[in-house]
């Protein structure tokens, strides 16, 4: 599968990270699915350094699902490091975070973050919001013209 249609699931919790490849899926969204378990992991596969150091970093993920309370570097600081780089600062990020704290919603978009979402903890919620995820986000947006395309 195209690199550009990976999804980069940014998640330190093994229990949702299953549960989000279990809704994905179950409501066929196919695109090959890259989890990153640290803030750390999720920019070295973006930026194509440490053990993804072979991987063309001019391939960029279709969109970055990210957690906000990550090991070694947080949701936040990754989320503006993707913002503050030109290769990456056009990906869509969505926060899929458990947190509802006004100030993690407000520092997520004043990071640049496309979407917040907070985690429903009933496992058919969930599902029926990353299915509303995948749609929306995979199928129905519209990505900006990359000049190398």
């Amino acid at each position: 599968m195209n690199e550009e249609h990976v999804i980069l699931l940014v998640e330190d919790s093994s229990i949702d990270e299953e549960l989000t490849l279990r809704a994905l899926k179950k409501h066929n969204i196919g695109n090959r699915v890259v989890v990153a378990r640290d803030g750390s992991a999720a920019l070295d596969y973006l930026f194509a350094q440490g053990s993804f150091a072979g991987r063309d970093a001019g391939k960029v993920p279709q969109i970055v699902l990210l957690d906000l309370n990550l090991p070694k570097i947080s949701g936040l600081e990754v989320l503006r490091a993707i913002r503050a780089d030109e290769r990456t600062r056009l990906i869509p990020v969505v926060i899929l975070t458990s947190s509802k704290e006004d100030r993690d919603l407000l520092g997520g978009y004043e990071s640049g973050a496309n979407s917040y979402i907070v985690k429903p903890v009933d496992f058919m919620q969930f599902a029926d919001a990353v299915q509303q995820l995948g749609v929306y986000w995979l199928v129905l947006n519209q990505r900006p013209p990359r000049g190398d395309v």
